[in-house]
């Protein structure tokens, strides 16, 4: 009935959000589809019975509506940027570094730091390797902001908030937060995004990022970091970003993502100069 690169959604979840099926197992000879959001970053499994098939036109509209909020985010952080370089200046904002579980998220991240004029580099590696690689990839690949993504969540049947056993993935992002704070331990000479769809905020901050998901423990969207980023990179380095205005620009808000004071990693330069 279902195959792999289908759109469906979930009963369950009053058919919320929709996924796609990434792969197709058998449980207890039941056949469980393993799901991804489309825009959000969750990843999670479900009973064939639990699914019901997306036609190609509700995912246009699905889209459409996703796309239309994410504009109005995308706009405001470029209409809205409070420190505005003079025109004898020119600027140069902070380097970009982007690791990912998923490819497609990775894509989407990368296409939205282009059209906002940033300088990023995207690596696709799981969460599992994320811990392992970060150290050797930032050396090879130095930046200012550093953000590490992917899938997580809360385990069924875990009711301990606090507890990275918990979580699919916290522990691999608290690692590798670990990891890259080795390199640079500065957190204003590397600012630092970790984290996933409901992943242990407290215990990522605690670790050394910066900004981190998800003080709710709620699904984030999968450009949620990419407005961090851009509020981030275009904030000159003699003042801290706004916490509130940064995270009002993200799409789900301080339930999704928060953070602590951290100085821009906009370079200004002088003088401007012009070629026709």
């Amino acid at each position: 009935m279902f195959k792999i690169g289908d759109i469906v959604a979930r009963r369950s979840y009053n058919q919320d959000l929709f996924l796609k099926i990434l792969d197709i197992k058998k449980i207890g000879g039941k056949n469980v589809a393993i799901l991804g959001g489309l825009n959000y970053r969750l990843y999670a499994d479900a009973y064939f019975e639990d699914l019901v098939l997306k036609t190609e036109k509700e995912v246009v509209h699905y889209q459409l509506a996703d796309s239309q909020e994410v504009y109005k985010k995308f706009r405001k952080v470029v209409f809205d940027r409070k420190f505005k370089v003079e025109e004898e200046y020119f600027e140069i904002p902070g380097r970009i570094l982007h690791l990912d579980g998923d490819k497609d998220y990775l894509e989407q991240c990368l296409r939205t730091y282009k059209q906002l004029g940033l300088q990023a580099k995207g690596i696709c590696k799981s969460e599992v390797e994320q811990p392992k690689v970060i150290g050797k990839i930032l050396k090879e690949n130095p930046a200012e902001i550093l953000v590490l993504t992917g899938h997580d969540a809360l385990l069924k049947g875990k009711k301990d908030l606090k507890s990275l056993d918990s979580y699919r993935s916290s522990g691999y992002f608290v690692q590798s937060v670990l990891e890259a704070r080795k390199i640079q331990p500065n957190k204003d000479s590397l600012v630092i995004f970790a984290g996933g769809c409901q992943s242990n905020f407290e215990k990522i901050i605690e670790a050394g990022a910066n900004f981190a998901s998800s003080p709710k423990r709620m699904l984030i969207h999968a450009l949620d970091p990419v407005f961090i980023v851009e509020s981030i990179a275009y904030t000159p380095i003699d003042r801290t970003v706004s916490l509130k205005d940064i995270i009002k620009h993200t799409v789900t808000g301080t339930d999704g993502v928060g953070g602590i004071e951290t100085r821009g990693q906009l370079r200004r330069g002088y003088p401007r100069v012009d070629y026709c």
